[in-house]
């Protein structure tokens, strides 16, 4: 899970963070895995800096790597694109292209950004007052709901 926010540990370095992340494996593996540093290069460049030193962006990365690091089936990202420049939003949107397609990982995504979600996300569901009242698939989503629903 990465929260809205990110919500790193700032004083620690980018590898303690992601090291926190394999805590929670029940497999035992300790080591940071190789895979992050190849989604994340930046990350590998940054070990020994801290979280709260990183951009936005870096930090955005770090925490989607330490989400990463326990091997999740599911990886709920909430409001990722918040706060993030354009270049690493479009980043992160291939990642997670890249994940579901390559990795076959299910990916639950909260975003308020139609462009975005439209770009990643092969599935809609639109939830209102904690009730869902639109699904389909991201290419069946038209005006009519989005007016309905997503328009303010």
């Amino acid at each position: 899970y990465v929260p809205q926010g990110r919500e790193i540990f700032t004083q620690l370095s980018v590898e303690e963070n992601l090291r926190v992340g394999l805590l929670a494996r029940g497999d035992g593996l300790r080591e940071i895995p190789e895979f992050i540093f190849e989604i994340f290069p930046v990350l590998k460049q940054m070990l020994r800096r801290r979280g709260g030193d990183l951009s936005g962006g870096q930090q955005q990365q770090l925490a989607i790597g330490r989400a990463l690091s326990i091997d999740p089936k599911l990886l709920i990202l909430d409001e990722p694109t918040e706060g993030i420049q354009p270049n690493i939003v479009h980043e992160i949107g291939d990642i997670i292209i890249r994940l579901n397609q390559e990795r076959g990982m299910t990916i639950l995504l909260v975003e308020q950004k139609l462009p975005f979600a439209r770009r990643v996300a092969q599935h809609f569901y639109i939830l209102d007052k904690g009730r869902n009242v639109a699904a389909d698939k991201m290419e069946n989503l038209g005006e009519e709901v989005i007016d309905q629903f997503l328009k303010v």
